[in-house]
């Protein structure tokens, strides 16, 4: 049983509700954002930020396991397409990392995970990519940023304007944080 099912196992015992009871209320609530579903089930019912966003992501269809990971994919890259290329080989450096790694796309971004999410691939808009790295602890440098951006999902990103800025520094960075998330 994979992480995503143990949750929904998980949420009824939990939360006293099934996913699917879950999913009636925040529609009945008629939010229509991630961000939105996430802190009213937070604020409103005491979920952790875990079950907030899996509630939110399988309300709105924006995991990989609630549509198509390849029509997920093609929506990210919609009008951003000369950053696919980009994507193709970051997912193939990331997979040399181990066999363990998982990429999840969702509606925004691609969620990279080993026993926990290291890294984010996010075509930000037409002329910036990120890259969101969860390195808790490490000070900012180099191309390395602190994120404000993801609701604190990744500690680091790396702005990609382009081609240029992919390096071997940012494997490098991508590869600590896959041995930190082991």
């Amino acid at each position: 049983m994979d992480q995503e099912q143990k949750m929904i196992q998980n949420l009824k015992e939990k939360y006293s509700k099934s996913l699917s009871e879950w999913i009636e209320i925040v529609k009945a609530e008629n939010l229509e954002k991630h961000g939105q579903i996430v802190k009213y089930l937070k604020s409103e019912h005491g979920f952790t930020h875990g079950f907030a966003n899996l509630v939110a992501h399988k309300t709105l269809k924006s995991d990989a396991g609630s549509s198509d990971a390849t029509d997920l994919i093609s929506q990210q890259y919609k009008g951003k397409e000369h950053f696919k290329p980009l994507y193709e080989s970051l997912k193939s450096e990331i997979g040399k990392f181990g066999s363990d790694i998982e990429f999840l796309p969702k509606k925004a971004y691609t969620s990279v995970k080993r026993k926990k999410q290291f890294a984010m691939l996010i075509p930000a808009t037409k002329t910036r990519f990120d890259v969101g790295i969860n390195l808790k602890g490490v000070e900012p440098q180099g191309i390395l940023e602190a994120d404000t951006k993801s609701s604190g999902m990744v500690s680091h990103r790396v702005v990609i304007n382009h081609e240029e800025q992919y390096s071997r520094e940012l494997i490098d960075w991508l590869k600590k944080a896959y041995e930190a998330a082991g």
